[in-house]
């Protein structure tokens, strides 16, 4: 298996000038254009050892090798970002040539044009809100219990104290969102993130995504930090400007399946 496929990493209206020239995507290779129906297709080569189905599936079980493509990925569409809105695809949308490509192009023109309109001139902005862990009172760290009874009472007051605490940050994290979802264009909230897995410190309270026009983000990222950057009760993490990842889903342009999607021949 020793031929090359194409990578397409977004969707875009024509764009106003060349690709950067020293942007390089999947596998180190630099990223072109293939045009069609007056949409852009952002593309890379690849080869079909790693990207047929069969193989792919194999890297799709590989932590490092989906983190390194992911990285890539993420790469190029940022890129773009700076210079347009893109659609961004999936991780690992393939295709086998690009006449394969324009054929998607053909395919989705109507949906593929109706989203890139409905998000040219807006970014992605995404907000976690976390509780934070509060040291005990100094009266639970002091002696230890006299008795039974009193060392019921202090687990129950621990209990209580995590109780109010969470209650306080997650009554916090509502009226972030309100304020921000009001703000917003549209809004997306995502499942909360396990800790396991995220490493993150506290537990997730909201996890969301706000599209926002591109000229009102220093608005935005002000009212972030006005209601949530210095409450004891809350962690908050604001990353962003994104391509709008979130607001894509369900359209042309974010329907290919986890394995990446593959014109005819291939698979």
């Amino acid at each position: 298996m020793s031929g090359e496929l194409r990578y397409v990493y977004a969707v875009t209206a024509p764009l106003a000038g060349p690709l950067p020239a020293e942007l390089r995507g999947v596998g180190g290779a630099a990223p072109y254009t293939v045009e069609h129906a007056g949409l852009v297709a952002v593309t890379g080569v690849v080869p079909e050892a790693d990207f047929a189905e069969e193989p792919l599936r194999a890297h799709l079980e590989d932590l490092r090798w989906l983190e390194e493509t992911a990285r890539a990925h993420q790469g190029v569409v940022a890129a773009l970002t700076a210079l347009t809105c893109p659609l961004p695809l999936r991780l690992a949308t393939v295709y086998l040539d690009d006449d394969g490509v324009r054929r998607a192009l053909e395919e989705g023109r109507e949906e593929f044009a109706a989203t890139l309109e409905r998000l040219e001139g807006r970014v992605e902005w995404g907000v976690k809100v976390y509780a934070r862990r509060r040291a005990p009172e100094p009266a639970a760290a002091g002696a230890a219990p006299s008795s039974g009874r009193d060392f019921l009472r202090r687990r129950k007051q621990e209990v209580t104290a995590r109780e109010n605490a969470l209650e306080e940050a997650e009554e916090l994290g509502r009226t972030l969102h309100a304020a921000l979802a009001a703000q917003a264009e549209d809004v997306r909230v995502h499942p909360a993130q396990n800790p396991q897995l995220s490493q993150a410190p506290g537990q997730n309270l909201l996890n969301a995504a706000y599209l926002v026009p591109r000229e009102r983000s220093e608005e935005f990222v002000e009212r972030v930090e006005q209601l949530g950057g210095h409450d004891p009760a809350v962690r908050v993490e604001l990353t962003g400007p994104w391509a709008p990842y979130s607001f894509a889903s369900g359209q042309a342009g974010a329907e290919g399946n986890a394995e990446g999607r593959h014109d005819g021949a291939v698979g």
